[in-house]
């Protein structure tokens, strides 16, 4: 424990320390000047302070005032010494943050049993501290392991669904990354952009319930068959929409409405504008901008830049505009994305 001193009176500083030194065992410093004190604390936090009243530069008060407002001393208990006894001294002492006060000159007992107990509150204090640190440590592990597995759970789940579709994994994790991009141009805070990569692979998840003859079918599909290939919105809502969880609800508004068109001519509901949730226009552009540029049984792939053009030229009437400024502004990060990859052929990753 460390105990600091502050008096202008070098005798008294002289006659403090050496009574604390008879009963603890403590570090101590003493200052006769209250601002090099003050100094010092921006460099040390003691566990106890003692400050004098009277002093030329700063008073004992303007002391307790401006340690109260350092980070570090919210809680430090401090003691005033003071000759002074009347009424509004003490509390305005009080009402500075003053813990305790010291009679000037100071009884050897007084003191002994002030600063016993205090040390002991210090200790107390210090300990809680620890604990609380403790367990917050351990809180953020455990949330960590979860969200690991939450992911892999997701990631399981769409990459199976994918497959079944004629995709790979790497069309869910770019629609992912993509999503998270967009939701970062248009200054989502980092929780949102989380849940929105998270939910954004399971945008298709309803296509488990669609027959194989119609998901892997290598031509253009009958009237009856786009009927049946829309089913895969509510089957995919149905998935998930008794959950409470914040993920799930992302998920289900993703799945729910990421055909929806800006200008209302999509399905399943028509919705238009501000109508669909903000978390389906974004992956509404990332999963059509990435399924442009990627061969499937029906079609080749777009060029890039090609695909790119597409996305501007629909803002206003497929797209939300501002998820294609937004779009727009990652376009670098975007592009980079569909660059060869160097050396082995290995899975994007984003952060998450």
């Amino acid at each position: 424990m460390s105990l600091l001193i502050i008096d202008d009176s070098k005798s008294s500083l002289l006659a403090l320390e050496t009574a604390v030194r008879r009963f603890a065992s403590c570090d101590i410093e003493s200052f006769a000047n209250p601002l090099e004190a003050l100094e010092r604390t921006k460099l040390v936090e003691f566990d106890i302070v003692l400050v004098d009243y009277m002093m030329p530069e700063l008073s004992g008060i303007d002391v307790i005032r401006r340690l109260r407002g350092q980070r570090g001393y919210e809680t430090v208990p401090v003691v005033m010494i003071t000759s002074q006894t009347e009424r509004s001294v003490r509390l305005e002492a009080l009402e500075a943050g003053a813990t305790d006060f010291l009679a000037k000159p100071f009884d050897p007992l007084e003191l002994e049993a002030r600063i016993v107990n205090l040390l002991a509150l210090r200790s107390a204090q210090l300990a809680l501290v620890d604990r609380a640190r403790s367990l917050d440590q351990a809180f953020r592990r455990e949330s960590e392991r979860a969200d690991m597995r939450e992911q892999e759970i997701i990631w399981c789940l769409a990459q199976a669904m994918a497959s079944r579709d004629g995709n790979t994994g790497d069309h869910i994790e770019r629609v992912a990354t993509i999503s998270e991009l967009i939701a970062e141009g248009l200054g989502m805070d980092r929780i949102q952009r989380r849940n929105i990569y998270l939910a954004a692979p399971l945008h298709d998840i309803g296509k488990i319930g669609i027959p194989d003859a119609i998901l892997q079918k290598p031509g253009k599909l009958e009237p009856h068959e786009i009927e049946k290939m829309r089913e895969h919105v509510p089957i995919g809502v149905s998935i998930l929409r008794n959950s409470s969880a914040e993920l799930s609800r992302v998920a289900t508004a993703i799945i729910g409405a990421h055909h929806e068109k800006w200008d209302g001519t999509g399905y399943p509901q028509g919705l238009a504008g501000e109508q669909i949730p903000l978390e389906a226009r974004i992956v509404a552009v990332a999963d059509v901008f990435d399924a442009l540029c990627s061969e499937r049984p029906y079609k080749q792939a777009w060029p890039v830049e090609t695909a790119y053009a597409e996305i501007i030229a629909c803002s206003g009437t497929h797209f939300d505009p501002a998820c294609v400024a937004a779009f727009r502004r990652k376009w670098p990060a975007i592009r980079t994305l569909f660059d060869p990859p160097a050396g082995k052929d290995e899975p994007l990753r984003s952060h998450g």
